[in-house]
């Protein structure tokens, strides 16, 4: 077996742990399960980010890699543990869809995302195709938990979790800038102040994070 077949093999078992990690959100009932599985999807990612950098010979994506590992693997997580348990917020996960019946949906957008994906880069390097494709399928799974999560920290996981997609995606192309990465976990690490400063406004005046909950509200004049 050559270096190129292992460098590919290594490349796509780490693409794969993430998209599997991005099934097991959706599987998940319990909020503390929900960031466990997030902080370990992002150390997959951190890790893909490294192995990329080795193969591609790109010294940047090794910060990539730290940043990764860094913010969302172990900053991110550690928040949101702190506001769940500064907020005191239900720790059962509120599903739209029954649990089986999301887990089709997400192994229906993997295989569609595979369709998509693979004829558009058919000239592309097969390492490259396959990276892509896993990452179309982390975002829409991301996508998907967003929708089907009625809870507001499992949404902010869930738009977590697609971004992760698009960092994979951004590794897996040759010729990314650093740019790129930095200003995106930049985004990500506004976006959980932002959201950090809504769940306590509306623990605040609500004393609720569920969204079925918030919906009797809507419309209403502070």
């Amino acid at each position: 077996m050559g270096a190129g077949q292992i460098s590919y093999d290594v490349a796509h078992l780490i693409g794969a742990t993430v998209l599997m990690a991005g099934l097991q959100l959706l599987y998940q009932r319990r909020l503390f399960a929900v960031i466990n599985t997030f902080a370990f999807q992002a150390l997959a990612l951190a890790a893909a980010a490294g192995w990329q950098a080795h193969v591609q010979d790109a010294p940047h994506l090794y910060v990539t890699a730290a940043i990764a590992l860094i913010f969302k693997a172990m900053i991110v997580p550690f928040a949101l543990h702190w506001l769940i348990e500064k907020l005191g917020i239900q720790r059962t996960v509120e599903t739209a869809l029954p649990i089986g019946w999301t887990m089709m949906a997400g192994v229906g957008l993997v295989a569609l995302s595979i369709l998509l994906v693979l004829p558009v880069t058919a000239n592309a390097a097969a390492l490259t195709r396959e990276s892509l494709a896993l990452a179309m399928s982390v975002v829409l799974l991301g996508l998907l938990m967003m929708i089907t999560r009625r809870n507001a920290v499992t949404q902010v996981v869930g738009f977590m979790a697609l971004e992760n997609g698009l960092i994979l995606a951004a590794v897996s192309a040759r010729g990314m800038p650093l740019v790129v990465e930095i200003s995106v976990a930049f985004s990500v690490l506004v976006a959980m102040t932002l959201f950090g400063i809504f769940f306590f406004r509306i623990r605040e005046r609500f004393d609720t994070l569920d969204l079925a909950d918030l919906e009797p509200h809507r419309g209403d004049r502070a």
